[in-house]
């Protein structure tokens, strides 16, 4: 470890900053770029002032776990947008789809065919065949509801023989 010593501390540290900024580029996941942060700091530090390893340990410590609650702290109040909210909420997506009874409603419960599956559901009772549409959803249990019949636009006329 000889060639350790010979590195100054100081590069040492800039050298891990950089190391976790580019781990945090491959496995993107907000966190080691904060450690990155406290590295440079730490580095920067023992840059300026020549201090003990344990001094440079703890200040690296307390400006990760600082950088790292600061981080978290904010992303809560501004989050970060998404094009697709509904993206890990399957259930979510289906609401408003059409489905068709498989399995009578008995009892609020049965089964519904969505596309090429079939979803246990909760609804009023309703017969095999029956039209449906998803309004929420509980876990892996579709909330359904009957769906409105809907005409073409306009006043429906009334036919007559003359």
């Amino acid at each position: 470890m000889d060639w350790l010593d010979s590195i100054g501390h100081a590069w040492l540290w800039l050298i891990l900053g950089v190391v976790m900024a580019g781990a945090e580029m491959l496995i993107p996941g907000y966190f080691l770029i904060w450690l990155s942060i406290a590295a440079f700091l730490t580095g920067m530090i023992v840059a300026i002032a020549d201090v003990d390893i344990a001094i440079q340990v703890l200040s690296f410590v307390v400006f990760s776990v600082f950088s790292v609650f600061a981080a978290r702290r904010w992303f809560d109040y501004h989050g970060i947008e998404t094009t697709d909210p509904l993206m890990n909420d399957r259930g979510g997506r289906l609401v408003g789809e059409s489905v068709v009874v498989t399995q009578a409603f008995e009892g609020g419960q049965g089964r519904v065919r969505l596309g090429d599956s079939e979803w246990l559901a909760r609804g009023a009772d309703a017969p095999v065949g029956a039209r449906l549409v998803v309004t929420g959803h509980d876990g892996a249990v579709l909330v359904v509801a009957p769906a409105e019949v809907t005409h073409m636009g306009g006043e429906p006329k009334v036919l007559s023989q003359d």
